[in-house]
This record gives structure tokens, sequence and C-alpha cells, in this order.
């Protein structure tokens, strides 16, 4: 074992490409786990901009943040934050509806039969009226504009939230480079002008900038967004274009001044061929429309966009094209693609910079040496690829399961076939009430109920051992836990008033 060991190289440099979210995301998560035993360098241009008009989260970012030991208070007044407990989702299922995704559990357990089950039993019956978000911590907090952390002892109401945070996505980059350069990494400036590969093996040894600097390397990170230069332009390591299941491919925003009290959710409103965000920061409102170009042409999505503001914009629109779908390789040779340049999800349901700190603490928990295990990198794709797999199913049972007929690209995407696995798990909770979730699923039980309810799916019948248990007091239970949820939210501070409270301690 002794002479096995010593026999490892370790790796003793790592060269990250492109800074960004991603870039100073990769930085700081590599910096603080390997510490000073690796020379870590990022290339950035600032001549490259972002479009940074606000970023929603979902819950694991907490997980990266604490992580890095990074204060909340500190990171909400550098960012200009706020807190998110869920997304609203406006004229999804029919224009005139809403629902909403709650970051948490619904209600309180009272037997071991989930508390849904029970729900849904008495729904059918037409014992209960409302739908079951009235049964939900998040979203009684969330509609009375409060917030507080959920508390730790589980057998109290206020432990059945969760949340998140948005905020200004260009702070956080540049919070987490000071963070980054505090811990040794270095800077440098410049674009990426040439590539060099080993002859035999095609493992990338070096880039040079364009003013003549280059920066050799055992590991490169590729965060050079959509392009691709390290993963794609250099080594080919191709895409699976998603677009037929996910049609968007534009994007329009714009940030606005703010409106009202800072709401302590996103909101989500779909229009004639997509959908617009709504992501409210301490200092603006960020917005943007994501739309398909087949059916709405970027001046009409445009319009679109400035037609539904709650305040007065504060620049120019910007616009981005994409195409949803996955890199086949996320990791190939002595590359890992982190962010953009490993693929895009749309961003419907936050899971953009998720899906960077994803791809983060798998290389962590994969770093190789410097002989590249090839092994390494096959479980990294496959881990990649199903994680992405999920993520684009739950986004596609957002646009599949609707009532609107009003456009063509509601006709397209209401009638579209779909991928086997989420006709399979839609078909088991129409016929069972069921929630099929696979291994290490990113969205859990609350998420599918909630977008299979709000978007129309209701089962034929709820499960069968919840019709069993007679004995147990459902609706008086019932009453008891909503009784509880509207007590607790009508006693939290206002989310404007928290925020103030975090940020004198700051």
């Amino acid at each position: 074992m002794r002479g096995y060991m010593s026999d490892r190289r370790p790796i003793s440099r790592i060269v990250i490409v492109g800074g960004g979210s991603a870039g100073w995301m990769s930085a700081a998560g590599l910096v603080n786990a390997v510490g000073p035993s690796v020379q870590i360098d990022l290339i950035e241009s600032e001549a490259i901009g972002t479009v940074g008009v606000g970023e929603a989260t979902i819950p694991p970012i907490r997980t990266f943040n604490k992580r890095l030991g990074i204060d909340e208070a500190t990171f909400m007044r550098k960012t200009q934050g706020s807190f998110k407990l869920g997304i609203e989702f406006k004229d999804w299922q029919r224009i005139g509806h809403s629902y909403f995704h709650p970051f948490g559990q619904y209600g309180a357990e009272f037997d071991w039969v989930p508390f849904y089950q029970y729900w849904m039993r008495e729904k059918l019956a037409g014992n209960i009226t409302g739908d079951i978000q009235t049964d939900c911590m998040a979203w009684a907090a969330a509609k009375a504009g409060k917030f507080e952390p959920p508390m730790r002892d589980p057998r109290n109401i206020r432990s059945r939230h969760d949340y998140a945070y948005h905020f200004d996505a260009t702070r956080y980059a540049q919070f987490l480079r000071g963070y980054a350069e505090a811990r040794g990494v270095t800077r440098h400036e410049g674009r990426i002008e040439t590539v060099t590969q080993n002859p035999d093996t095609g493992f990338i040894t070096s880039v040079a900038t364009n003013d003549g600097q280059s920066f050799e390397g055992d590991l490169f990170i590729d965060c050079s967004g959509f392009y691709g230069l390290l993963i794609q332009e250099t080594l080919n390591a191709g895409y699976e274009d998603w677009s037929h299941w996910l049609p968007m491919d534009r994007a329009v925003a714009v940030a606005c001044k703010p409106h009202g009290p800072t709401l302590p959710y996103t909101k989500s409103t779909a229009h004639q061929a997509g959908w617009q965000w709504r992501i409210p920061l301490q200092h603006r409102t960020g917005n943007g429309h994501v739309y398909c170009s087949a059916y709405e042409t970027k001046d009409k999505a445009t319009q679109t966009l400035l037609d539904n503001l709650d305040g007065s914009p504060l620049a120019e629109p910007k616009h981005l094209r994409f195409v949803t779908g996955r890199r086949k390789q996320s990791w190939s040779k002595n590359c890992v693609a982190i962010g953009l340049s490993a693929g895009f999800m749309e961003p419907l349901e936050s899971t953009s910079l998720h899906m960077i700190q994803y791809g983060i603490m798998r290389l962590l928990a994969m770093l190789p040496d410097a002989d590249m295990s090839p092994l390494l990198a096959q479980e990294y794709n496959a881990l990649t690829r199903a994680e992405s797999e999920r993520i684009r199913d739950f986004l596609i049972l957002h646009y599949h399961a609707t009532e609107r007929d009003d456009s063509e690209f509601w006709n397209y995407v209401r009638t579209m076939p779909i991928p086997d696995r989420l006709a399979y798990k839609i078909d088991h909770f129409k016929r069972h009430g069921l929630i099929i979730s696979d291994e290490r699923e990113l969205f859990n039980n609350p998420s599918w109920i909630a977008v299979y309810t709000g978007q129309g799916i209701w089962p034929e019948r709820a499960p069968v051992l919840s019709t069993m248990r007679l004995e147990v007091p459902v609706k008086e239970r019932l009453g008891q836990v909503r009784s509880a949820i509207d007590e607790a939210a009508a006693a939290m501070p206002t989310h404007d008033d928290y925020l103030q409270q975090i940020l004198k301690t700051s």
C-alpha cells in the first residue's frame, strides 16, 4: 500500500478558463478544498460581458456557501440578495390560474402514511377545499410577504419550510473572486487565443492568451460559456440537443426599479410563446422573457417583456441565444466543463447555479491524480448525465401538462411525445397517486406534487393504504395543521423587516 501511494503523482496546477459565476464558484470551491497544495490560475477577460439581471436559486446553494464558510448576512449584503421560499407559476395550466412550487414540505406528519396521501384522499372525497398549497408553510409565509429561517425542532410547524436566495449574480462572482484570491487563486486578464495538446494523448498541456501569456496545467476547467472553448472547440466532446422537448432558444432580459415590498419568492408567468421571470433583489428587480423563436419574433418578445414590467427599466434589454441540452462528455481527457460549457437548462426552476455547484462537488469527490484515470471521467459523466436528464424531465412536465390551447406553441408542447421515464412517472401518479422518484432526485416529492396538481394532473384515486386507515382522524388533523400554519405565518416578520434585521449584523 505504501508503495502504491508513493507512486501516485498528485496534480499540482489547475487552470480555469473563464470567470463569471461558473469560474469563480469553481475557483472558490477548489481552493477551499485543496488549499495551497495546488496552484490555481483563472483566466478571464473583462471585455466579455454578462447578463447579470438577477439570479434565482434553489436550497442546495446554502450548502455550497456553508461549505465555503460564508456568513449568510455578509453574503446577502454583498450580493444585494433576498430570500426565496419557492416559485409562483401564473397562467401555466390555463390563463388566470396560478400555483406555488414551495421549498419544504406540505403540512405536518401525524401518521406514518404521508401527509400528502391523506390530503389527496380527503380532496378526492370532497371533504376539503382549496389546493394543497393551502396546507404549506412556505406558501403561507410567501403570500403574506413574510420570512424567517426554519426552526430546527421538527415538531414545530415552522420547521417545515426551506429557502434559497435571489441575488445579483455579477456581485456573487465578484464576492467569490475576493474569497478565492485571498486564499491563493491567481486571476489573469486575457482572452485565450491558442490551446496546446499532447500530440500522443490529446490531453491539453497549456493555453495561451492574446497578450502572450502561457499557462500550463494538469487539470483544466472549462468555464467559457456556451462556446465551450476547451471541451468542444478543442476536444470535440459533442452536444446532445433537447430542444425537441424544451424548444425555448432565446431570452431577453432587463432589470427594473423595485416596486412595492420585496416578495420572498420568484414569479414565473406564462405567455403566448414562452414565459417571464421576476426576481426581486434589494436594489432592483430582475426580469426576463424566455421564448421560442419558431413561434415569436425578437421584437415581439422584447415588447412582451417591457409591457409586463412593474417598474421602469434600468437599461436596454439584453438578448441571449441558447440550445437546451447537455455536453455528451462533461469530462474529457484532462478537461472538465462547468456551467454553460457543460450544457444548458433553461431557468424555469432556477437550476443554473445548482448545475455549477453539482459539477464542482462531483469533481472534488473524484479529484484525479495527474494520470487522469478514465474511470473517474466515466463515472463523472454518467452521474452528470443522469442528473441532467432528471432535471430535464421535471422541466418538460411544466410544458406538457397544460390545458392551454391558445397558441401554436402551447399546442406543440401539450401534444409532443415525452421521454419514457417521465411518461411512466405521470402514469403512476394519475392511476395511484404515487410519486415515483429516481435515485438522487434533485426535486423531491413536494416539488412533483406541486407541479402535477398545479398543472392539472390529478390521481384517479388516493394511494390504497391511505383509504384503509379509517381509525386515523384525518379531517381533524388536517384542520389542526392548517390552523397551525396560519398562526405561524402571522407571527413571522415581513420579508423586508427580516432582511433589514440581518443586514444590520453584517
